[in-house]
């Protein structure tokens, strides 16, 4: 008799390889990096900066690079970027202090928009079943560039539920990075200058800067508002609307002129 072949033992290294990389797997992942990264910024208090400042030891070029990239890793952390931007003003002034923060705030929607992109996107992209999120899914699938620029330029969005949404449709990297830049620089810049000019508030630009940041406010709340009930309205209307369509198991109907034929003749 023929001995039995044995099992390849490579067979549990597959399934167990399989079900650590498997979508829900992943997603599991980016929710334990995503609950790490709040924890670390609720006991660390990167807001302290507005208070104790930089560190002496660095200063110059080297103090804007350092902070860029502080930036970006605590939006990615879900440090409200108005905190961030004000501390970029207080400690660089309005010129050095924008720049930094506008690098700091594209590298913080890279990092969201690749994690949520790698560990995210396969698993939630079935879940996409309402008609308010298959609509967004599409506007920004079609029209990454343009919806990104429009969420950057009117504040209300949270940052980081941006980055992730886009990252779970389909919008690609470059239209994402380049909306996230142009778009954030007219809110980033007034509270960059207000940081700049807290130590005078009575100032011109600290007054300029916080009545742009209100009116911008102010403008997305409307605008919010009306779209908000705008599908309010639509979705009323589709549900009032008779349904039309032919019921296939329905028999088919007869017309009257024809049945009136039929009578008449027989």
């Amino acid at each position: 008799m023929l001995d039995p072949v044995p099992r390849p033992a490579s067979g549990l290294a597959v399934r167990c390889t399989r079900a650590l990389f498997s979508p829900w797997s992943r997603l599991s992942l980016l929710v334990a990096l995503l609950a790490s990264a709040a924890a670390a910024v609720v006991a660390y208090e990167p807001q302290r900066l507005l208070s104790a400042g930089w560190p002496p030891q660095l200063s110059g070029a080297a103090a804007v690079v350092m902070f860029g990239v502080a930036y970006g890793v605590c939006t990615a952390a879900f440090v409200p970027r108005p905190l961030l931007n004000l501390a970029a003003g207080a400690l660089f002034g309005a010129q050095a202090g924008l720049v930094s923060a506008i690098a700091g705030t594209v590298l913080g929607a890279g990092i969201a928009f690749t994690l949520g992109r790698v560990l995210g996107q396969d698993a939630l992209r079935p879940l996409l079943k309402g008609r308010l999120l298959t609509a967004a899914d599409g506007q920004l699938s079609r029209h990454g560039f343009r919806s990104m620029l429009a969420i950057r330029l009117f504040p209300g969005v949270p940052f980081a539920a941006a980055n992730y949404c886009a990252a779970v449709s389909r919008m690609g990297y470059l239209p994402f990075l380049l909306a996230t830049g142009l778009g954030s620089i007219p809110n980033t810049a007034a509270y960059v200058v207000a940081g700049s000019q807290a130590s005078s508030p009575t100032s011109p630009a600290f007054l300029v800067a916080m009545g742009f940041i209100v009116l911008t406010g102010a403008a997305a709340a409307a605008v919010a508002w009306r779209k908000r009930h705008g599908l309010r309205g639509k979705s009323a209307a589709d549900d009032c609307a008779p349904d039309t369509a032919p019921d296939p198991c329905a028999p088919e109907a007869v017309p009257v002129s024809s049945a009136s034929s039929a009578s008449s003749a027989a």
